[in-house]
């Protein structure tokens, strides 16, 4: 009795800081959601609860900004992967280990620098005057001034920057704890490279994967800073229009009920991805039965009966 007893005292700080700043914060948001902005210089109420923040919020004029949310975070966790992977693989396998943690260090160089700062300097490069359009304008690959700015691509482009730390470093250490012996063994009974990494790493690796794509997918959803500052009116997302309601427009319940769509839509396209990945993957698990069968026990057999031979207990 003693032994739970310590291991639960040891978890109450971790549950007390998750009940105070998440339970109770996210309470409070889905409460607000439900009452209504009273009067021009008031902030919410609640002393009426409806669904009619809810309607105002899927109505056509903020529909196009969720659906527009939902493709760049679907397209830049997309991006971050397909360029994660790669470095998260030549960092595990091809990098000797004395030089590996001198690459995380690089990876983690621009998380020591302010999220706005380094927004606002992808503002700077993908300005019209910037130096990337006098470039590529020298070289003659462009006949202007470079048109990205204010643009869904800008914001895509600033997005994949900010979050694709967050995609790499689960990724290397998935890879990483995929030894070498079964890579070789793998190469040792005839699969090639690709076959190697489609059948042994990238299955062994699902849980790094599974993170990483959380880890970007979750914050990319509800930024607001790299829309704000790359996006303008073609690149708005959710989170501006939740933190416009609530520092400007001053409707708490609008906002509320915004950030509670988001996050509704958030979990909704992780369980639809999780159900999709599982068919997809369905043939090749129940392959690998088929191919390796039930694992039954080994019974004696007597060598010159062929009959089997009790084994006393």
């Amino acid at each position: 009795m003693r032994k739970p007893a310590a291991g639960a005292a040891l978890a109450v700080p971790a549950w007390a800081w998750l009940l105070l700043f998440f339970v109770a914060p996210v309470g409070m948001v889905v409460w607000f959601s439900f009452g209504y902005k009273p009067g021009i210089f008031g902030t919410h109420a609640n002393d009426i609860l409806s669904f009619d923040r809810y309607v105002e919020a899927v109505s056509p004029t903020f529909f196009a900004t969720f659906q527009n949310t939902l493709w760049v975070g679907i397209l830049g966790t997309v991006l971050c992967f397909l360029i994660g992977a790669p470095v998260a693989y030549w960092m595990a396998f091809k990098v000797r280990p004395s030089r590996r943690g001198l690459l995380i260090a690089l990876v983690l160089v621009p998380f020591w620098t302010n999220f706005l700062v380094r927004t606002i300097g992808w503002q700077v490069i993908l300005a019209p005057e910037g130096w990337l359009s006098t470039v590529l304008q020298g070289i003659g690959v462009l006949d202007g001034p470079l048109a990205l700015m204010y643009t869904r691509t800008a914001v895509v482009i600033g997005v994949v920057y900010n979050y694709l730390p967050l995609m790499i470093l689960p990724l290397f250490v998935a890879f990483d704890r995929v030894g070498p012996a079964l890579r070789e063994a793998s190469k040792d009974l005839g699969a090639g490279k690709l076959t190697t990494f489609l059948r042994v790493t990238l299955p062994l690796s699902q849980p790094g994967i599974i993170a990483g794509v959380l880890l970007v997918f979750i914050p990319l959803m509800g930024d607001y800073i790299t829309a704000t500052v790359l996006g303008g009116a073609q690149g708005n997302m959710v989170g501006q229009l939740v933190a416009s309601q609530f520092q400007t427009a001053q409707n708490w319940a609008l906002g509320s009920a915004m950030a509670v769509l988001l996050m509704l839509v958030i979990m909704l396209t992780i369980g639809i991805a999780a159900v999709l990945i599982w068919l997809v993957t369905m043939p090749f698990r129940s392959r690998n039965r088929l191919v390796l069968g039930p694992v039954t026990e080994a019974v004696p057999v007597d060598a010159a009966t062929k009959t089997p031979v009790e084994v006393a207990s």
